[in-house]
């Protein structure tokens, strides 16, 4: 069983019992959900919230609070988009059944992602129901494509929660095992590097790792990286940054997979795919919920070589992915991507947003650093500016604070310091500014705490 510490070290802003107080009927709701749920279930902030609507970039509580909601990227469009709600409910009316029926919904979907990717040699789509499903799917093809098992990772990485793929998701804890075909290599942080090549650095440590794998007598199967290096500490640059490590792998006889969970679908306000913006060529792209705006449908693209011997060994077929349903509703966000132009829209507004926070700099000690594309904010918390030392308890602090104020985000990093921003893509200019009132609000009572 988890200590509290243990779960408090995995999650800044964690509800842990006994150190928050909630009201009774609060209580008497994490009551029933601990009797129901068990105790694996985790909930996010000192006070937590109990939601009943969405609109937007919007959260309704039980009260009808309305909580501005810049975290949950699954919602890549906002919550309840209409575009995407219609489209469910036509299709759900219609007809919703596997991939082993032809359909015309899937053929399209695969077209329209396919076409997201010119200049690649990305020939075929997959459907899985979650960015885990697709990681691990990714794995096992990375495996038969190579003949290897080893796998290379950042050192604050996640990737997902099955058996597989937890071996290779660093942030999920100490409690949670790396595999002994895992290797773990430092993210790129451009500001702790004290002036180095951070690209060049990156490059190195992946080749050491590559023949550390090789020294131990495991071929290598793949390098993976979220393209953002969020769960590192959102990590966007420099462009180019991944060329070097890239090429390593391949010599290895290495895949490399774009994990776009969280950077795909034009959240980085450039392109479609955050590995765009460094000119790599992914064998594999694995994507996540955003792609149905949280209806369960999620990926990947992968080049014919690599899908070519896995086809031939191995037959595919996961009952729920793929169906009409959900095949729609990913059609949608797409078509509304494009219409409404949002991933222009998301490099202007995510500008304001971080110019803003930005200059809150020159009033707060506490912000170290400020970095980000698009709808992706990461704000660096530290005790010290000289020194860049991470200040976790005033990110925890003001996290919460923020939750009351109405304003959800997290953190993330390997010093749990860097608040995490990442809102739907339809966050207004208007909404952007609230967010970067309220954190003026937080940095200073977290300060005077």
């Amino acid at each position: 069983m988890k200590s509290t510490s243990t779960i408090d070290l995995n999650m800044v802003n964690a509800y842990i019992p006994g150190r928050a107080n909630v009201g009774p009927a609060t209580a008497a709701m994490i009551e029933r959900r601990d009797a129901l749920l068990g105790p694996a279930y985790r909930l996010m902030y000192e006070h937590p919230l109990h939601i009943v609507r969405g609109e937007g970039a919007w959260l309704i509580d039980a009260d009808g609070r309305r909580h501005l909601d810049v975290y949950n990227n699954v919602a890549s469009l906002g919550h309840c988009h209409p575009a995407i709600t219609e489209a469910i409910c036509t299709q759900v009316r219609k007809l919703a059944t596997n991939t082993r029926y032809l359909h015309d919904t899937i053929l399209e979907l695969a077209e329209r992602l396919l076409a997201t990717v010119p200049g690649t040699e990305l020939a075929h789509l997959m459907l899985t129901c979650s960015g885990s499903e697709a990681n691990d799917l990714a794995y096992r093809i990375a495996q038969t494509r190579t003949g290897g098992v080893g796998m290379i990772v950042t050192d604050t990485a996640y990737h997902g929660f099955t058996d597989a793929v937890s071996k290779f998701s660093p942030s999920l804890g100490e409690n949670v095992d790396l595999g002994a075909h895992v290797r773990v290599v430092p993210a790129p942080r451009q500001y702790h590097a004290e002036g180095a090549d951070v690209a060049d650095t990156f490059t190195r440590d992946v080749e050491a790792a590559i023949a550390d794998l090789k020294r131990h007598g495991i071929q290598p199967a793949a390098l993976i990286v979220d393209t953002m290096f969020t769960s590192d500490g959102i990590l966007p640059g420099p462009v180019g940054l991944l060329k070097g490590a890239v090429e390593a792998i391949k010599r290895a006889g290495g895949l490399f997979i774009a994990d776009e969970v969280q950077p795909g679908f034009g959240r980085t306000g450039e392109h479609m795919w955050g590995f765009q913006r460094h000119g790599v060529q992914p064998d594999i792209v694995t994507m996540g919920k955003p792609m149905g705006n949280g209806q369960p449908v999620a990926g990947l693209l992968a080049t014919a070589d690599v899908l070519g011997r896995f086809g031939e060994n191995s037959r595919y077929f996961n009952t729920f992915a793929g169906n009409t349903v959900s095949c729609a509703a990913a059609l949608a966000v797409i078509d509304t991507i494009e219409r409404d132009q949002l991933i222009q829209h998301a490099a202007g507004v995510g500008k304001v947003l971080r110019d803003g926070i930005a200059a809150l700099a020159s009033r707060h000690e506490a912000i170290g650093d400020v970095r980000g594309v698009g709808m992706f904010v990461g704000v660096e918390l530290v005790s010290d500016r000289a020194l860049r030392t991470p200040d976790r308890a005033l990110t925890t602090r003001v996290v919460n604070h923020m939750r009351d104020q109405g304003i959800l985000l997290s953190a993330c990093a390997k010093g749990h310091n860097v608040l995490k921003v990442r809102p739907p893509l339809v966050l207004t200019a208007e909404e952007a500014q609230l967010v970067i009132s309220a954190l003026d609000d937080a940095l200073s009572a977290a300060q005077r705490t």
